[in-house]
C-alpha cells in the first residue's frame, strides 16, 4: 500500500513553492521599478526577494525529493533533471523539470552574480519569466485535483497577480519612456 503522507508532502509542497515563486516573480518586477519607501527602502524589497526565493527553492526541494521517493508513481532521480524521459505523465514532468532546471540556473547564476557580467546576469534572470508559467502549467497538468476547486483559484489568483504585475510594469516603462521623450 503506497504511503499517502508523501502524497501530501509533495502536494503541500508543491502549492506553497507555486505561491512563494508568485511572490518571488511579483517581487522581481517590483525591483527594477525603484519601488521603495522610508519604511521599507529598496534594498529591503531586495532581501525578501532573496529570501522568499530561497524559501522556495527550500520548499521545490521538498517537493522533488517527496516526489522521488514516493513509490505510488515511477519517477526517476533522472526523471527529476533531465526535462521529457519521464514514463510518468512525460509532458507535464518534462515541463516541471525544465522549470526546475531553469530555477536552479537562476539559483547558481545568483550566487555566482558578482562574477558575472552584469547584462549577461540580466539576461539569465529574464528566464524567470519562462520558470514561473512552466512551474504553474505543471502543476495544473500533472495535480490530481489542479482543475477543480481551490487548486484552480489558487492557480488562477497567482496568474492574476502576475499579469498584473507585468502590466503595471509595462505601463510605468511606457509612462517613464513618455516623459523622456516630453522631457
Amino acid at each position: 500500500m503506497p504511503d499517502v503522507s508523501l502524497w501530501h508532502v509533495a502536494r503541500a509542497s508543491g502549492f506553497v513553492s507555486t505561491l512563494l515563486l508568485t511572490a518571488t516573480v511579483l517581487l522581481g518586477i517590483l525591483g527594477p521599478m525603484r519601488v521603495g519607501t522610508p519604511g521599507w527602502p529598496r534594498f529591503t524589497l531586495a532581501g525578501i526577494h532573496r529570501n522568499i526565493s530561497l524559501i522556495a527553492l527550500a520548499l521545490l526541494a521538498v517537493h522533488v525529493v517527496s516526489v522521488a521517493i514516493d513509490s505510488y508513481v515511477p519517477i526517476t532521480w533522472a526523471d527529476l533533471f533531465v526535462p521529457f524521459v519521464s514514463t510518468y505523465q512525460t509532458f507535464w514532468m518534462g515541463l516541471g523539470t525544465v522549470s526546475f532546471d531553469i530555477f536552479l540556473a537562476l539559483l547558481v547564476t545568483s550566487l555566482l552574480r558578482p562574477r558575472i557580467n552584469p547584462r549577461m546576469w540580466r539576461v539569465l534572470h529574464w528566464s524567470a519569466y519562462l520558470c514561473w508559467p512552466l512551474a504553474l502549467v505543471h502543476g495544473l497538468g500533472i495535480g490530481t485535483d489542479a482543475l477543480s476547486g481551490w487548486p484552480l483559484g489558487l492557480s488562477v489568483l497567482c496568474t492574476l497577480a502576475v499579469l498584473v504585475g507585468v502590466g503595471w510594469r509595462i505601463a510605468a516603462a511606457a509612462r517613464k519612456k513618455t516623459l523622456a521623450r516630453l522631457s
